[in-house]
């Protein structure tokens, strides 16, 4: 949303409205911001790949699917061609100011390097390099930091303007349909909803936030532009906002002029302003180009899902993970509207032309579901009732009324058949026939192909008998969530969530098995499952074993199969959405360079609410396990460990033992030095079984004294089957580390090792504050 359009476009705006461009982009705000609320209930209601395209094609057919598929489809590939004329315009007439080897191109040169970008998005896509969700958040900060300072310094300077509206409203209104564009990106969060986090809350707020945050920057920006800059040299511009820059970024020199030993020229100083909104328009349309080219391949997998697109094109690389062929053919169409040297202002047009069409219909999918109300159909957040249906009634309205005045301009065209002249009241423009065209494309490909395919799934006829669907409550359980990967272990971490499981005989208990598909982030998530045999085969072998094994150990059992980008966030999302009391996680006991545990256990154990314990299996299996050691400490989750091992003796058949064993360091030099310690140590040990209340259970005690604790520990350890220990640490970065003495027994000895710790009930950071507050 804070993309190439912000850069881009005032050129564009400014010489067909002027300062009143402004007034364009707000009203272009407001229409995206009907759409956004009607958007935010669709995909809450509904959360699967495809946005739009999905929500549309459930409520009112594959006919109109049809229309919206294709057309938002086109118009991300409109979008992405444009964004990439934006990138070598920024590219060589900006930097060739101060690179040399790019000066002097000319538009030969601009075509060039959006050429040249445009297929290394695509290879970037199709290769599926992961790191390009990290870059997109460095240049959405970036970006943010630069707009503020620009208008904020184009504030101070004092903008003039002295005609707010020279070509009248007409213009004002006819500039709404090219600039709408900026503001398509908001429907790449709904074309990812099945993949968000807490959906009901993170996806209104973030459609919200996107379009009320560049709408107040866009009004800015132009502000600042036409009050700095004359309309003609700014419209004349290829980079217009650096050119604003230049000027507003001057002053900038006085400012320092006071400081000792600073000389800085005006020049020199507009020249720096200009050279950092030249980066950022660089950046900037890179990261639109690669949102639009990755939010394509989404819809193209929504369509295959439906049967109206050919699968073929949704076929996933064996060995990328990502659904090539739709990249690759996305990137074509981008690189052939660029070769072909469709103007910038249409490329923009049309896109824009294509997402007002499918919010009309959008709007009208929201009044059919509210009016059907299908079982399927319960989302998190509603329209606010004041807002109903107001919202999409006059949402759709909005952008009917834009689109007529895109599609054709209120002067007579004469039209001559055979010896008759035909005159029309209104004239039609490129881009409505361009729109049309697609429109009917839609149309024809519905009637041509996915007609006799695409299951009629039309809620139109429901529209007029609504219902609705009993809520169901579901009783309170004990919950222990277990991860599943290997079947070699997989029995024996059953084995100890079950003991978990058993220990509560006084409430639901029930055991979670997971597994975890990792899918790239190009990917959608079901597309991967799609053409992914193999792994999801060897996932529901995974899940079977884990369900003949609770039979097994008499415990009730759920499995779940996800799929997700992060397979840490993943088993966090299982651990919130159950609301679990226990997550027990296998670890291999080898460190990582990058991670301290591993990726998927670091965050797990880490910021899981309940409580967390890691077993790092020894040669012998869990359920040969006879003598149980706890390292009984005063740290705050040497109880949970205690209760985790009690739990697994009481659970044992083979009436295994239990012993609690503290390390105490000599008192003194006297006689009576290692009675003392033993006192203390013994006193520890009462002390830890009242806390985990084991009490009632028989036990042995084990105090040694020595200087090492941690030798001391391994060599104790080396007598014993299994050994429990608590987290020696708090905080929710450093309980990722259970502690220096934990971990030195999971690496010393060969035994079956387990580290628990209680929930995470540490004050949050700012950083995980701010995280949760807006990144859910």
């Amino acid at each position: 949303m804070i993309g190439a359009g912000i850069f881009v476009l005032p050129k564009i705006a400014a010489e067909q409205a002027g300062p009143a461009s402004m007034v364009s982009f707000f009203v272009g705000g407001m229409v995206s911001l009907f759409a956004a609320l009607s958007l935010s209930e669709l995909a809450t209601g509904m959360p699967k790949a495809g946005g739009s395209y999905y929500y549309v094609n459930r409520a009112l057919g594959p006919f109109f699917g049809s229309i919206v598929g294709w057309g938002m489809w086109a118009g991300l590939t409109f979008a992405s061609a444009f964004y990439m004329i934006g990138f070598g315009q920024y590219l060589l007439p900006g930097l060739g100011e101060y690179v040399g080897v790019l000066a002097g191109w000319g538009d030969l040169g601009i075509t060039v390097a959006a050429l040249a970008m445009a297929a290394l998005l695509t290879a970037v896509n199709y290769y599926g390099v992961k790191e390009t969700s990290a870059l997109q958040n460095v240049i959405v900060l970036t970006l943010v930091g630069l707009v503020l300072a620009f208008l904020g310094l184009g504030a101070v300077t004092g903008p003039t303007i002295t005609e707010f509206n020279p070509n009248g409203w007409p213009a004002v209104a006819a500039t709404i349909g090219t600039v709408y564009v900026t503001f398509i990106g908001f429907e790449v969060i709904a074309t990812s909803a099945e993949e968000i986090k807490n959906p009901s809350r993170n996806l209104p707020l973030a459609m919200i936030a996107a379009v009320v945050t560049p709408t107040l920057m866009y009004v800015g920006v132009m502000f600042v532009s036409t009050g700095t800059i004359d309309i003609p040299v700014l419209a004349g511009s290829d980079v217009p906002v650096a050119l604003v820059a230049r000027e507003i970024f001057q002053p900038l020199a006085g400012a320092v002029s006071w400081l000792p030993f600073v000389s800085v020229q005006p020049a020199t100083a507009g020249s720096v302003g200009a050279l950092a909104m030249i980066v950022g328009a660089v950046l900037a349309t890179v990261s639109s180009a690669n949102a639009s080219i990755l939010s394509a391949a989404r819809v193209n997998f929504a369509m295959g899902r439906d049967k109206i697109l050919v699968n073929w094109l949704n076929e996933v690389h064996d060995r990328f993970r990502t659904p090539y062929r739709a990249i690759a053919a996305t990137g074509v169409i981008t690189l052939l509207l660029i070769g072909i040297g469709v103007g910038v202002g249409t490329l923009a047009e049309v896109a824009s032309f294509m997402y007002l069409v499918t919010y009309a219909l959008v709007h009208v999918s929201v009044v059919v579901l509210r009016r059907a109300n299908p079982d399927t159909y319960d989302p998190a957040f509603r329209i606010p009732a004041v807002l109903y249906p107001v919202v999409p009634v006059l949402g759709a309205a909005a952008c009917v009324a834009v689109l007529v005045q895109m599609s054709v301009t209120f002067s007579p065209m004469t039209i001559g058949v055979a010896s008759v002249a035909v005159v029309l009241p209104v004239t039609p423009t490129p881009v409505g026939a361009i729109g049309t065209v697609l429109v009917a494309f839609g149309i024809a490909w519905y009637y041509c192909y996915a007609r006799a395919r695409a299951p009629s799934q039309s809620l139109v006829g429901d529209a007029l008998a609504p219902s609705s669907s009993p809520d169901t409550d579901t009783p309170d359980t004990y919950t222990v969530v277990v991860p599943v990967a290997n079947p070699d272990t997989e029995h024996d971490l059953l084995r100890m969530a079950a003991a978990s499981a058993h220990a509560h005989t006084d409430a639901h208990a029930e055991v979670i098995a997971v597994n975890v598909i990792e899918v790239p982030r190009q990917t959608s998530l079901s597309q991967d499952l799609a053409f992914e045999e193999e792994r999801v085969e060897r996932q529901q072998e995974l899940l079977d074993a884990a369900s003949a094994a609770a039979a097994d150990l008499d415990v009730r059992l759920r499995t779940r199969a996800v799929a997700s980008h992060d397979t840490g966030a993943a088993i966090l999302d299982v651990i919130e959405d159950t609301a679990a009391d226990h997550v027990l996680l296998g670890w291999g006991g080898t460190r990582r360079r990058d991670h301290v545990l591993g990726s998927t256990i670091d965050p797990v154990v880490g910021h899981a609410s309940c409580d967390a314990t890691l077993v790092r299996l020894g040669p012998a299996a869990a359920g040969d396990a006879s003598d149980i050691m706890v390292l009984a400490g005063e740290g705050p989750h040497a109880p949970v460990a205690a209760r985790r091992a009690a739990e697994f003796v009481a659970a044992d058949e083979t009436d295994a033992s239990l012993t609690l064993l503290n390390v105490q360091p000599p008192a003194d030099d006297d006689d009576d030095a290692d009675a003392s310690a033993t006192e203390r140590g013994a006193a520890v040990i009462d002390a830890l079984a009242e806390r985990a209340g084991i009490k009632y259970m028989t036990y042995d005690t084990e105090v040694v004294v020595s200087t090492d604790t941690e030798a001391a520990v391994i060599d104790a350890a080396a007598d014993f089957d299994m050994v429990y220990a608590g987290a020696t640490r708090s905080g929710p970065v450093s309980q990722a580390v259970f502690g220096s003495i934990p971990e030195a027994v999971g690496a010393g000895v060969d035994q079956t090792v387990v580290m628990a710790r209680g929930p995470d009930n540490t004050p949050m950071s700012v950083r995980d504050a701010i995280t949760r507050r807006f990144g859910g």
